[in-house]
């Protein structure tokens, strides 16, 4: 029942679809008691041999017009309460997407994408079926049961009542045992179905190369390991599940050996009509759809509940990026970066020290260095995807961490060494973010990164379907169309983070060539670990080891020194 003071803030939000849906079931309810009583009338009736035919014709249209009326009203308290889970669903998957969105990388390292696929579809279904269906059951099974409690007690019996009831409490004691026992198992079993919905997207995501290496049967074997792990505990919840039913037919079957029992012995001494008796199984009828109710309400509630527990985890996660709240400027500043130290999460080691750097606008920056020097982390660090552990860095005169997140980050454009594209058309794909830009812009910035001959060859041209994640395009052609689609949103500063590595020397000249003239306004950040002529032409060039910047100017100063960028250089052009 913690689910629905859980969700206690919606339901005040949407108070005016749940009362009214709480009404209506009041009435039904109301209306429900009344065929009963007229059908005790009946029997009554016809055992004193006074039944009169148009009174008995006046009694069936009764029921019939309530049973007409109950429909009505049971299709628009439907409507009601459904319309208002469904809104709770959209709430909720807007909340889960706008934290998603806003964490930094550390979350993604915690956080596996098949895990979060089934927090957003699977445990929000199952929370927005209890806050529909749950509400419908808590609320229809208490009205029904007080109403038809009452007319029991006070129009037939309430010594009768009392004895039928007696199973009730005992029933009670063992649903709210079984659905602590289902609230952890369901829980168990949410955990295991998120591990198999990752293993299921890893499988997916790298099949060529599970092909390429005979990993089949081995991929075959770890995926069915899953599957039984998540199929027993699935069973484990079935077996849980499956003991609420028999506890309530066992108690319905006992209140109605007493009641045939005690109610037959009441009729014998008089004390109640046998129209009443008919009356009172006909209520107790009744309460049965309360009492197996309870025992579903409680099940799903208790599903829904571990649902909401996951959700919350990721709604409510820290966001460690603090949003400024000052405008980014519209004119170009310099960026001043002065960095101590930076650590990732749990690292005992600094991963950047000793940063002194300044970019300035409309300049070209090359980066270099070996492997794991620290390159693409600075360059997360501009961006804003971590914060800094000591020092700062500014645009202009103001500190990163002053301005509007998501203005600053409008500021660049990145593409990294490794490409995402999207299972959509060539033309999509690069007008990504801006779906209006006309055709004839896109090929000029398919001039500029050399693929448009390759597009005009294919059979559909700039409509072609790529498939999901470009499989049908070359690991230098994703390069390229990523390339373009962060020139074409024409940022004040570009960054290419060994977007080149799968471009032949040639046509990378060719791109870096052309994105220098292209880009005499903005700045330009490149970084290469391998292909160090392209930085060549750069306004200055850094390079950095172990996290440090060992060696810093143009490429005629660092060539006449004996350092790395020298020694590279002189293999490269080997």
């Amino acid at each position: 029942m913690r689910l629905f003071k859980q969700l206690n803030w919606y339901f005040l939000q949407e108070w005016k679809r749940y009362t009214g849906s709480i009404i209506i079931l009041i009435i039904v309810a109301c209306l429900q008691t009344i065929p009963p009583k007229i059908v005790g009338k009946i029997v009554d009736s016809i055992v004193k041999k006074n039944l009169k035919f148009h009174d008995s014709i006046k009694l069936i249209y009764i029921m019939i017009f309530i049973a007409i009326t109950t429909y009505l009203l049971r299709y628009i308290w439907r409507i009601l309460l459904f319309g208002a889970s469904y809104k709770l669903a959209i709430k909720l998957r807007t909340l889960f997407y706008n934290s998603i969105v806003q964490q930094n990388q550390d979350f993604y390292i915690k956080n596996r994408t098949g895990d979060l696929i089934t927090r957003v579809s699977n445990d929000i279904e199952r929370i927005i079926f209890a806050a529909g269906e749950g509400v419908l059951t808590l609320v229809d099974s208490l009205v029904m049961g007080i109403s038809v409690l009452i007319v029991m007690c006070t129009q037939i019996s309430y010594k009768l009542t009392f004895f039928a009831l007696i199973p009730m409490p005992i029933m009670t004691i063992f649903i709210k045992k079984y659905g602590k026992e289902l609230h952890k198992k369901f829980f168990k079993y949410q955990i295991s179905f998120s591990a198999l919905n990752n293993k299921t997207q890893e499988i997916l995501t790298s099949i060529r190369m599970i092909r390429a290496y005979g990993l089949e049967k081995f991929q075959l074997k770890e995926f069915e390991k899953l599957v039984k792990k998540s199929s027993n505990r699935s069973m484990k919840v079935t077996k849980v599940d499956a003991k609420f039913d028999p506890v309530i037919y066992l108690s319905i079957a006992f209140s109605n050996l007493l009641t045939i029992s005690i109610g037959s012995w009441l009729v014998w001494n008089n004390k109640i009509t046998l129209g009443q008796l008919t009356s009172f199984i006909m209520y107790l009828g009744l309460m049965i759809w309360p009492m197996l109710a309870l025992a579903w309400m409680f099940n799903i509630v208790e599903r829904g509940s571990s649902a909401w527990n996951r959700i919350q985890k990721i709604i409510t996660y820290p966001t460690k990026l603090k949003n400024g709240n000052k405008s980014v400027p519209k004119k170009p500043k310099k960026i001043k970066i002065l960095i101590k130290k930076f650590f990732y999460e749990k690292n005992t080691q600094p991963v950047l020290k000793n940063i002194s750097l300044s970019i300035h606008n409309g300049k070209i920056l090359g980066i270099c260095g070996p492997t794991g020097s620290g390159k693409s982390t600075l360059i997360k660090i501009i961006q804003r995807n971590y914060d800094i552990c000591e020092g700062k860095i500014l645009y202009g005169k103001t500190p990163l961490k002053k301005f509007q997140l998501k203005q600053w980050r409008k500021k660049i454009s990145i593409v990294n060494q490794e490409i995402f594209l999207f299972s959509d058309t060539i033309i999509n794909n690069i007008t990504f973010g801006n779906k209006y830009i006309p055709l004839k812009k896109v090929k000029k910035y398919l001039d500029i990164v050399a693929l448009t001959n390759e597009i005009l060859k294919l059979k559909n041209t700039y409509d072609t379907l790529i498939g999901e994640k470009g499989i049908l395009l070359s690991g230098g052609q994703k390069q390229r169309i990523a390339i373009a689609r962060a020139l074409i949103l024409k940022p004040e500063i570009l960054i290419l983070d060994d977007a080149l590595s799968a471009i032949d020397g040639k046509t990378s000249k060719t791109i870096i060539k052309n994105i220098f003239k292209w880009k005499s306004k903005y700045t330009t950040i490149i970084i290469s670990s391998h292909k160090t002529s392209i930085l060549k032409k750069s306004d200055e060039i850094i390079v950095m080891k172990k996290g440090e910047i060992i060696n810093k100017g143009n490429h005629t100063s660092l060539i006449k020194k004996k350092n790395w960028y020298k020694n590279s250089f002189s293999y490269k052009a080997s």
